[in-house]
């Protein structure tokens, strides 16, 4: 999709004047790169190709991006205080902005009916990663061209990382190469198929959830189901602690907390006539709270171990910990709000919710302020209903302008230019 962008307000500051608008010509040959690696996705930590592509791109540009160790995802450092030898931030100056992108697809088959529509079977872009990572290395090349003209006050790091959807996420990875030395702050934007395209939802605080995963396995005797007395009834305790346990941590824990116990396979027994010896269930933990999500493995552990003992079923239980959630700094979304106030006008802003999806950019958060925004995809008058991690995900391409001028403001006006 590339649909014309919707009818802007002026800005209203005196921060209009602002450099780093995308060119006519750049801006189609991003779009042409959206649609490249959209054809092309790859798993977390196996972003190979994607990681190639980005990074012959920049060096086209004259920079010089650092693959990180395990050989997807890289890093690359533009403007003041950069070593001209290396390429890396040379310590000297004020800190850098981090403008974060994620590179990884998702295991769901590609079901638009599009020019360029994903050609690796069973994979596909669903979670607007390819925009992400095409938006951050646009920001990044027009960053550049202002740094030649010394325009560019303070040095700015491109983050692209790789396996945000692999628990505990790629970020990790990042942090640990040392994305985040000398970096100052962090931002980063995401799709949303809910707001529409020249549009930018912003919240302080909490805007996504914790999410972890978990795995329960109950065994116990089986046997005929004429003699279920005789048996551990695994298919009833299975039920039982399906519903039992999300039902006891909501009387456990404050509701505010948002913590929430879902369920996405149960499995049990093989015959109609068997109890069986071994049920399975699987799952996420997700929670709108940090104090709450730190709390949450022994309140999830004593939750199943109470339901299972009470119908005589032995549990062993592997949570594993993902992500905390994603707290917004408020100075932070404060320099997001005044860069796309700057180029778009102030109703180009929007509130908006905390979501209950997880995000490893809050890995970042943990170490250094930053900010995420929800970045509008949705074309303008279309009323089709379309989520994230759905096979017929797409976004309208202009928003891709909207996101590099978002990050080339917030370098700018974070670097105090004005």
């Amino acid at each position: 999709m590339n649909h014309l962008m919707p009818c802007e307000a002026e800005p209203d500051t005196a921060e209009s004047d602002l450099p780093g608008a995308l060119p006519s010509g750049l801006r189609a040959e991003l779009i042409n790169f959206r649609r490249d690696l959209h054809m092309h996705p790859e798993l977390g930590n196996r972003e190979f190709r994607t990681t190639a592509a980005v990074k012959a791109r920049l060096e086209k540009a004259g920079l010089r991006p650092r693959t990180l160790t395990m050989g997807t995802g890289l890093i690359c450092d533009i403007g003041p205080d950069i070593d001209t030898g290396t390429g890396a931030w040379a310590g000297a100056g004020r800190p850098m902005l981090a403008l974060r992108a994620d590179l990884d697809a998702l295991p769901i088959p590609d079901t638009k009916t599009v020019p360029y529509r994903s050609t690796v079977p069973k994979m596909a872009h669903a979670c607007g990663h390819d925009v992400h990572t095409t938006a951050v290395l646009g920001a990044g090349l027009v960053l550049a061209e202002l740094a030649e003209r010394a325009l560019l006050p303070r040095p700015v790091r491109l983050i692209f990382q790789p396996a945000e959807e692999v628990l505990p996420g790629g970020a990790l990875d990042a942090i640990e190469f040392g994305a985040l030395d000398g970096v100052g702050r962090i931002i980063a934007v995401h799709c949303d198929p809910k707001v529409e395209v020249g549009r930018l939802g912003l919240r302080p605080g909490p805007i996504t959830s914790a999410c972890d995963r978990l795995e329960v396995s109950l065994d116990g005797p089986g046997g005929h189901t004429a003699r279920p007395h005789f048996t551990t009834d695994l298919v009833t305790a299975a039920a039982r602690v399906a519903i039992d346990v999300p039902a006891l941590l909501a009387r456990r824990v404050d509701a505010r907390s948002g913590l929430a116990v879902t369920w996405g396979r149960l499995e049990a027994g093989h015959a109609c006539n068997v109890i069986p010896q071994h049920a399975e269930l699987s799952g996420t933990v997700r929670c709108l709270d940090l104090n709450a999500w730190r709390d949450a493995p022994d309140l999830v552990h004593a939750a199943i171990d109470e339901v299972a003992t009470m119908h005589r079923a032995k549990s062993e239980i592997n949570y594993v910990r993902g992500v905390p959630p994603v707290v917004n700094d408020p100075e932070v979304t404060g320099l997001l709000r005044r860069a796309m106030v700057a180029r778009r006008g102030t109703f180009a802003v929007e509130d908006t919710e905390q979501s209950l999806g997880g995000e490893d950019f809050s890995w970042y958060l943990e170490r250094v302020p930053g900010a995420m925004a929800r970045l509008g995809v949705r074309p303008v008058g279309d009323t089709t209903r379309r989520d994230l991690h759905c096979g017929d995900f797409d976004v309208d391409e202009g928003a891709i302008q909207v996101a590099v001028e978002l990050f080339t403001a917030a370098a700018l006006l974070d670097g105090g230019r004005m």
